[in-house]
C-alpha cells in the first residue's frame, strides 16, 4: 500500500485538486428509486464507495517535493526528449484532450500511427499498474518507455542524457530535485512520475451530489447512477471514486490486438484483455476503448448492452444487458456528471 502523504488541496496551484466527501448525502428521487426497486438505504450504500479521497498517494521511494514536480513538469512538456525534437509526453497526453490526444490511436516518431489509443494520465497517482496491457508496474517504470521506444519518441537513453546535460538551464533544476546526484535515467523517471501524480481530476457535479446537493445532477443522471450499479453491472469493473478496478478484461471488441496476453501468455482470460480505464473527465476523452473504436459514450453503452463478441476469453461481467433505450440514455447522462471544470494547465517555460 502506498502511503498517503500529500493533501490534494495543497496541489491546487499545480493541478486540479481533489476534495474529501464527508457524507453520502440525500438519496435520489423516489420515482427513480422505485424504477429500480431499490431502497433509500441501498442508494446510500451505492454512493459510499464513490467518495473522493482527501490526499494523493506517493510511493515511499519517490515522495513528493515541489522541486521534483517542477522539474517533472518541464520534462513532461519538453519536445527535446524526442529524437526529432517534436514530441513530448504532453503530445500524446495533453491537458487539452483530458490528458490524452483525442485520436483513435497514438501517433509516434515519423508520424507513425500506433496500434493503441493514448491513455489519460488523470488520477494516475491512484493506479496500481500502467499501460493498456499492464506491462509497467509503476509510473516510474512507465515514464521512460515511450521516450525510448523507436515507434514513439525514439530517444535512446544515452542520447537523452547527453541532450539534457547540454542544456545549462536543467542543471539547477536537477540539483534542487536530486541534490548531489548527476542527471540519470532514474531521476528523469522519478521527476516525471511525481508531476504526473499531481494531475488529479477536479470536483465534478457528481461529487456535489454525493456531498448532498440534490440539484447538482439531473433526475435522469440519478437514475443512470442506479442503472450503473444494478442492471448495467458497470460497477463490477468501474469501481471506486476513480471508477476502475485496475484490472484487465476482454470486452468482446473486434480487435486483432491480444492485449494482456502478450504479457501473460497462456492465460486464456487475458486474451484480448485490456486495463479498465477510469471514468473521471470522461466526456472530454473521446474516442473510447484501447483502439479508439467507439466514438461516443452512446456507442460505448450500446456495445456493452449488446455484450460484444462471445468467446472463451470474454470477461464474465460482459454479457447482453437488455437495457431499454431510456436506461441507456440515463447511463450516458450519469457519466456526463463525472466531468469537472478542470483548471487550465499553463505550459511551462523550458530551460535553455
Amino acid at each position: 500500500m502506498k502511503p498517503i502523504v500529500l493533501r490534494v488541496a495543497f496541489l491546487a496551484s499545480i493541478a486540479s485538486s481533489a476534495s474529501i466527501i464527508a457524507t453520502t448525502g440525500p438519496i435520489i428521487s423516489a420515482a427513480a428509486a422505485a424504477d429500480e426497486q431499490v431502497s433509500a438505504d441501498s442508494i446510500a450504500k451505492m454512493k459510499a464507495p464513490y467518495r473522493r479521497p482527501e490526499t494523493i498517494p506517493f510511493p515511499k521511494d519517490n515522495p513528493y517535493t515541489l522541486a521534483k514536480a517542477e522539474l517533472g513538469k518541464k520534462l513532461y512538456f519538453d519536445t527535446r526528449l524526442s529524437a526529432a525534437n517534436v514530441l513530448s509526453c504532453a503530445t500524446c497526453h495533453s491537458p487539452a484532450y483530458g490528458w490524452g490526444d483525442g485520436q483513435p490511436t497514438g501517433v509516434g516518431h515519423g508520424m507513425k500511427k500506433l496500434g493503441r489509443r493514448s491513455p489519460t494520465i488523470i488520477n494516475a497517482a491512484f493506479g496500481e499498474i500502467f499501460m493498456w496491457d499492464g506491462r509497467a508496474p509503476s509510473l516510474e517504470a512507465q515514464a521512460l518507455g515511450p521516450v525510448q521506444a523507436d515507434v514513439e519518441m525514439n530517444m535512446p537513453i544515452e542520447r537523452l542524457l547527453e541532450k539534457l546535460n547540454a542544456i545549462e538551464g536543467y542543471h539547477p533544476l536537477f540539483e534542487a530535485a536530486f541534490p548531489g546526484k548527476a542527471v540519470a535515467p532514474e531521476s528523469i523517471a522519478k521527476a516525471i512520475a511525481v508531476y504526473e501524480r499531481t494531475v488529479v481530476s477536479g470536483r465534478a457535479p457528481f461529487d456535489d451530489w454525493i456531498d448532498g446537493d440534490e440539484k447538482a445532477i439531473s433526475e435522469r443522471a440519478k437514475h443512470g447512477f442506479v442503472v450503473f450499479n444494478t442492471k448495467g453491472n458497470c460497477m463490477q469493473c468501474h469501481s471506486g471514486w476513480n471508477f476502475t478496478d485496475d484490472s484487465f478484461h476482454d470486452l468482446g471488441l473486434a480487435s486483432p490486438d491480444i492485449g494482456r496476453a502478450k504479457i501473460a501468455p497462456g492465460a486464456e482470460k487475458m486474451m484480448y484483455a485490456f486495463k479498465t480505464p477510469g471514468l473521471r473527465e470522461i466526456t472530454i476523452r473521446a474516442p473510447y476503448m484501447h483502439d479508439g473504436s467507439l466514438p461516443t459514450l452512446e456507442a460505448v453503452v450500446e456495445h456493452y448492452n449488446n455484450g460484444g463478441i462471445d468467446r472463451p476469453s470474454r470477461s464474465e461481467q460482459i454479457k447482453p444487458l437488455s437495457l431499454t433505450a431510456e436506461e441507456s440514455k440515463d447511463l450516458v447522462e450519469f457519466m456526463k456528471t463525472l466531468t469537472s471544470n478542470m483548471a487550465p494547465t499553463p505550459v511551462p517555460t523550458l530551460p535553455r
